[in-house]
C-alpha cells in the first residue's frame, strides 16, 4: 500500500506534529513501507492457528509463600533515630491548622 504525502500530512496533523519536506518524504517512505509488511501478513492462512494473547506460554514466577524467620521490632527499631510506643517516629509532613477560637 502506497501513502501519499497529502495521507502522511493529514495522519501528523491528527498527531499535532509538523515536518520539513525532507522528514515528510522519508515517513511516506516508511509507512508505506511498514503497511506493505502489514499486507504480506494479511495474505497468510492463520485459519489453523488458535488465536493467543502472548507468544510464548507464561507461568507464575512467584516462588510459594513461606513464613520464614524475621527481625524483631527491638531489631527492627535499634538503629532508628526517634522511637516512640514501639515505632518509628518521624516530623510531621503537614502543618497542623491552629483551632479557630
Amino acid at each position: 500500500m502506497s501513502l501519499t504525502h497529502d495521507d502522511v500530512i493529514y495522519v501528523a496533523r491528527l498527531a499535532r506534529l509538523k515536518f520539513d519536506s525532507r522528514e515528510l518524504d522519508r515517513y511516506v517512505e516508511q509507512l508505506s513501507g511498514i503497511l506493505d509488511h502489514i499486507d504480506k501478513i494479511s495474505e497468510l492462512d492463520l485459519s489453523e492457528i488458535e488465536p493467543t494473547s502472548h507468544v510464548l506460554k507464561l507461568s507464575n514466577v512467584f516462588r510459594d509463600d513461606e513464613v520464614r524467620p524475621c527481625l524483631s521490632q527491638d531489631e527492627v527499631l535499634a538503629n532508628a533515630p526517634e522511637v516512640e510506643e514501639g515505632a518509628f517516629k518521624v516530623p510531621p509532613i503537614l502543618e497542623a491548622e491552629e483551632p479557630e477560637a
